[in-house]
């Protein structure tokens, strides 16, 4: 299915700062139709086929440039439970690229051109979001030194405590992405989201950009949101243990259990830039702007920097050469 504007006729899309729906032909808000295609792997405005993978849920159309939603593939289990709307436009999304990386002076010259970045699509990453309620029970000896020095003396005084902390830990919507196609490594270091700016789901907050349903099981990624929850109870149980100069525990458990999880589909600008047969991948938090990616090093302007740099020793040692001479 697509978005027609009902005045026009054009594409309707999700405009991240306007927060409507918005027609880029008319400049119509909140005009926005469905209208159905006949297959999932046809375009419902021009009838051109979908490319589409086996997770697409959402996709461009490569002969008109309508922006197609796959219906089958945002119902029944694949029903997103929440979405979190793009707030980031594409062109705000590439101001935010070009500050983090156009000061990088040996990346190639084509990186970041309006050519590569046509390419730049906003994707709706599928996530599930879980829930826990959680009991941290540790006991320990904590040991504090002081030591001091009076005359030629130096004393050591050790005390020794007994520690002990029960806490009560509540862990909500812990992201875990569920696409197989995007680097989880990645996906983790691009939080924080705003779970306050969830909605509940609806279509119309696709249309303008890509998305994938979930490729891989709530169960299956389970271990890795129960890993982070860990890593989190960790650090709040050292921020109540401070003050000790070194801890033994005797007992440390945590006892975690999940309460819910829900299905969300969370923001992402993707860009791609090819260099030497190398791809290299560059993400922006489509809510806050958080900016990841590592730049490619072009070798030609690391030898026109260098030769350059020699020149100018060059030219300077001449100078002292024949400033000495005079004198």
């Amino acid at each position: 299915m697509i978005y027609k504007c009902k005045n026009c006729g054009g594409n309707t899309v999700y405009h991240p700062d306007k927060k409507k729906m918005y027609c880029p032909h008319c400049e119509g808000t909140d005009s926005e139709e469905e209208v159905k295609a006949s297959s999932i792997t046809e375009c419902a405005n021009c009838g051109a086929p979908l490319e589409v993978s086996r997770y697409t849920s959402a996709c461009r159309c490569e002969h008109c440039g309508c922006y197609a939603i796959l219906e089958e593939r945002v119902e029944g289990e694949y029903t997103p439970h929440l979405i979190l709307p793009f707030q980031i436009s594409k062109e705000k999304a590439v101001e935010l690229l070009r500050k983090e990386f156009q000061s990088r002076y040996f990346t190639p010259a084509t990186f970041l051109s309006t050519a590569t970045l046509e390419g730049m699509e906003g994707i709706y990453v599928p996530f599930f979001l879980y829930d826990y309620v959680g009991t941290f029970d540790y006991a320990g000896t904590g040991t504090k030194v002081r030591s001091w020095r009076r005359g030629n003396t130096e004393y050591v005084e050790t005390s020794w405590f007994r520690v002990e902390r029960n806490l009560e830990i509540d862990f909500d919507r812990i992201p875990v992405d569920a696409s197989i196609d995007m680097n989880d490594a990645m996906m983790d270091l691009l939080e924080p989201y705003d779970p306050g700016a969830l909605e509940s789901f609806q279509k119309k907050y696709m249309s303008g950009f890509e998305g994938e349903r979930y490729s891989e099981g709530m169960m299956s990624l389970e271990r890795r949101a129960l890993e982070k929850a860990r890593r989190d109870a960790e650090e709040l149980l050292r921020e109540t243990l401070s003050g000790y100069t070194a801890l033994h525990a005797d007992r440390k458990h945590l006892n975690l259990d999940r309460q819910k999880a829900e299905y969300a589909l969370l923001p992402v600008w993707v860009y791609y830039y090819n260099w030497h047969g190398q791809k290299y991948a560059y993400y922006v938090n489509g809510q806050s702007g958080k900016v990841l990616g590592k730049t490619p090093v072009s070798k030609g302007k690391m030898l026109a920097y260098g030769g350059t740099l020699w020149g100018f020793l060059f030219l300077a040692m001449l100078l002292a050469k024949m400033i000495l001479e005079v004198l």
